[in-house]
């Protein structure tokens, strides 16, 4: 049945880091499919804010060395990890492909509504390659919240985090959640 697959997909998406992909390429067809989900994802008044940069082969350099530059700069002297530039640097080498998650803003609705719009789209590219065994994680680093430049937005556009993708061997990733009737009051 239709809602045992839901469950099952939702239940088992996790969030999955690039050190843990394989080589394996994720085919230019499977990324438009994962990107045509999340085309539907729930809008109000159908303003459709989200936006997407695709990073694969060679411009995941591009993404590497931005990151990199951007920790550089970015980074005071005292804090500075050399174990953490190479690991923002690594991220994008170790992908298949990385998606910049965008905004576009639209006055007409509020700015939250416009985010978590984007936010419901990014959930269905995550369930997407969950149903694809394909590994995938959102990251929000404030290199991201300062791309425009890189990543050329209009002045009405911003980004909210990269999105990591990549087939992983592991089987079985574990994960738990508390009991939701401590979540819920019924009025």
């Amino acid at each position: 049945m239709k809602i045992e697959i839901i469950n099952t997909i939702i239940k088992n998406r996790r969030s999955v880091y690039p050190p843990m992909y394989n080589d394996k390429e994720i085919p230019k067809d499977v990324i438009e499919q994962i990107l045509e989900n999340a085309n539907w994802a729930p809008t109000h008044r159908k303003t459709e804010p989200w936006r997407f940069k695709v990073f694969r082969g060679e411009s995941l350099q591009k993404l590497s060395d931005y990151l990199g530059q951007y920790y550089k700069k970015n980074t005071p002297q005292e804090k500075y990890s050399d174990f953490k530039y190479k690991r923002t640097t690594n991220k994008p080498l170790q992908s298949s492909a990385v998606i910049a998650i965008c905004m576009e803003r639209n006055e007409v609705v509020p700015e939250e509504e416009e985010i978590a719009a984007v936010a419901m789209a990014v959930q269905n590219m995550w369930l997407t390659c969950s149903a694809y065994g394909i590994g995938s994680y959102w990251s929000s680093p404030k290199s991201a919240y300062h791309s425009n430049d890189f990543l050329q937005l209009a002045s009405n556009q911003r980004c909210l985090g990269f999105f990591y993708m990549g087939y992983y061997d592991a089987t079985e990733l574990d994960s738990e959640r508390g009991n939701i009737n401590d979540k819920v009051e019924w009025l």
